[in-house]
C-alpha cells in the first residue's frame, strides 16, 4: 500500500521493529527515570526511538521528524516544513510501568498541519492500526494483514453509548461529559483504556466517543488522529469546534474530542 512516495508497510514494518525492542525490556526489571516534566522514561522508550529513527533515516532521510525523545527542533526552523514525521515511540510509559498492555508506538506523517498518515501499534497486545489519507484505515495483527475499517455512526445517533477515558487522567470535565450524556437519555457505558489506543477504539467502533480534557502532545494523538479521520471519525478541538492541527509553537494540544 502506497501514499504518494511512502511505502505503508515499511513504516509499519519500523513500527513492528520498534515494539520488539520495547518487549524485550518488558519482559525484564527496568528503571524508570523522571524527565523535566515530571513525565516517566525507561530504556524502551530510548530503544524504541532509536529503531523507528535509523528505519525512517534509512528509508526517507529527506524527511524531518518530531520525537517525544528527540530535543525539538526550534520553531523558526520548523515552522517552514511543509512535511514531517511525528513520532511517539513509547505512548502511555505509565501504562508500560504498570505492565498492562496498554501502550503503542505511534508514527505519524504530517502535511501542512494535517496527519494525513499514522501508524499505531501495541506490541503486547500484538496489533497494531493504520490509516492513510485516500486509502482508508485498517487494523493489523502480527502476521501483516490489514483489515479495512469504516465506522461512521455519531454517538447523537445511538440511545446506549460507550465513553472510553484515559486510565491515568480521568477529570471532572469528563465525567460531566458522561453525566450530561445521561441526563439526556442516553445509557452510558464507561471503558478505560491508555495511551493512543483510544482514538483507535473509536476509529473501529468498540467505543462511541472520546472525550480529552486532559494535557495531551501532538505526538501522543497524531497518529491515532489519521486512523480515526481515515475511518469516518473526527478529532475536533473542544474550544474551537475544528480539527487539531500539528506543528504548533507549542505542541500541547487543546482539549479535544473524537466523534
Amino acid at each position: 500500500m502506497q501514499y504518494k512516495d511512502i511505502n505503508v508497510e515499511t513504516v509499519i514494518d519500523i513500527a513492528f521493529k520498534a515494539g520488539a525492542e520495547i518487549l524485550t525490556v518488558y519482559a525484564q526489571d527496568f528503571d524508570v527515570e523522571i524527565k523535566g516534566d515530571n513525565s516517566p522514561l525507561t530504556a524502551a522508550d530510548r530503544k524504541a526511538n532509536a529503531v523507528i529513527l535509523e528505519g525512517l533515516k534509512a528509508n526517507y532521510a529527506d524527511i524531518p521528524y518530531i520525537s517525544e525523545e528527540v530535543k525539538a527542533t526550534a520553531y523558526d526552523e520548523r515552522k517552514a516544513w511543509k512535511r514531517f514525521w511525528l513520532i511517539d515511540p513509547l505512548d502511555g510509559t505509565k501504562e508500560f510501568i504498570k505492565k498492562n498492555g496498554e501502550f503503542t508506538v505511534n508514527i505519524a506523517l504530517i502535511e501542512e498541519g494535517e496527519p494525513v498518515l499514522g501508524v499505531v501499534y501495541a506490541p503486547a497486545k500484538g496489533i497494531g492500526y493504520v490509516g492513510a489519507k485516500g486509502l482508508g484505515s485498517y487494523t493489523y495483527e502480527n502476521d501483516g494483514k490489514l483489515v479495512q475499517i469504516k465506522n461512521e455512526t455519531h454517538y447523537s445517533q445511538k440511545d446506549k453509548v460507550i465513553v472510553v477515558g484515559s486510565r491515568s487522567h480521568e477529570t471532572p470535565e469528563t465525567i460531566a461529559f458522561v453525566d450530561k450524556l445521561k441526563a439526556s437519555g442516553k445509557e452510558v457505558d464507561f471503558a478505560a483504556s491508555g495511551s493512543s489506543l483510544k482514538l483507535c477504539l473509536v476509529a473501529e467502533g468498540k467505543a462511541d466517543v472520546y472525550p480529552r480534557f486532559g494535557p495531551t502532545m501532538e505526538w501522543d494523538t497524531a497518529a491515532a488522529h489519521a486512523v480515526a479521520v481515515y475511518a469516518g471519525k473526527q478529532v475536533l478541538s473542544t474550544e474551537t469546534g475544528k480539527p487539531l492541527i500539528y506543528n504548533k509553537e507549542n505542541l500541547l494540544n487543546p482539549f479535544f474530542i473524537v466523534e
